[in-house]
């Protein structure tokens, strides 16, 4: 099995060099960049299965990063860990709808940093859930009887060949790779809440009390507001005061807030 190659994209040399002895001593093949151009010019001569990356740095910042990979086709589903010291929700926000899969502020702990990384890398080893099977208006069926590749709820559809997304009241919407995936789980489990925990065991597959439930209400939100008509009174992804998010099957839709 040959192993995960990890884009380090750092110009902290301390904290590179602390990041990249704890990935070697987990032998995962690593390349260290100390900015944001040579990061994207690594990426493009040979395309990591993760990158871990920096916000604050001269010339091009994280974000920049990020939305460039996210607009380049031969980067755009590469999974991305911002390493940042800029950890304010408004910057976790940002983070997050350029494209990031997660974020971890410094200081951060090495032992958390390298459960994030293998539980995205079995995550998205392979990156999408089976395509082959499909679930239409709510009900899941199996890839023998329907070749559909659109999941189907009410008038949303997602296509599980190409990331998109067709809401009513957008038109169709380019997920990214994280986005595309809490999506999948919420539609092909459709009636079902999952608390913002139980989505990051299920969807991020992080072991109990790793990351963040913030992580998942950005994400939820960053969704809201690319495919809501009004994502402050959302009517797709149903928040259960007290218990978590749900998507409701037409079957069985209920005013829920």
């Amino acid at each position: 099995m040959s192993l995960s190659n990890i884009l380090v994209i750092e110009d902290d040399s301390l904290v590179a060099r602390t990041i990249e002895r704890c990935l070697r001593g987990n032998e995962y093949h690593v390349q260290v960049v100390n900015s944001g151009v040579a990061g994207l010019k690594a990426a493009r001569r040979k395309v990591p299965d993760l990158v871990l990356l920096d916000v604050m740095m001269p010339g091009m910042d994280g974000f920049t990063v990020c939305k460039e990979m996210r607009e380049d086709a031969l980067l755009k589903d590469v999974p991305i860990i911002f390493l940042t010291a800029k950890n304010k929700v408004e910057d976790k926000i940002i983070g997050l709808s350029v494209g990031a899969d997660d974020y971890l502020a410094k200081p951060f702990n090495v032992d958390e940093l390298l459960l994030r990384v293998k539980a995205i890398l079995r995550r998205t080893s392979p990156l999408r859930p089976e395509s082959g099977s499909a679930v239409v208006d709510g009900s899941p069926a199996s890839h023998k009887t329907t070749p559909d590749p659109i999941i189907r709820i009410g008038e949303y559809a997602l296509d599980t060949r190409s990331y998109v997304f067709t809401s009513p009241a957008k038109g169709k919407i380019r997920l990214t790779p994280v986005q595309y995936t809490l999506l999948y789980h919420l539609m092909t489990h459709p009636n079902k809440i999952f608390s913002p925990s139980l989505l990051l065991d299920e969807v991020w597959d992080y072991p109990s009390n790793t990351g963040s439930t913030d992580l998942v209400r950005v994400h939820i939100k960053n969704i809201r507001e690319a495919v809501e008509e009004d994502p402050k009174n959302p009517i797709f992804i149903k928040t259960v005061q007290g218990y978590g998010y749900t998507i409701q099957s037409e079957e069985q839709h209920t005013p829920l807030k």
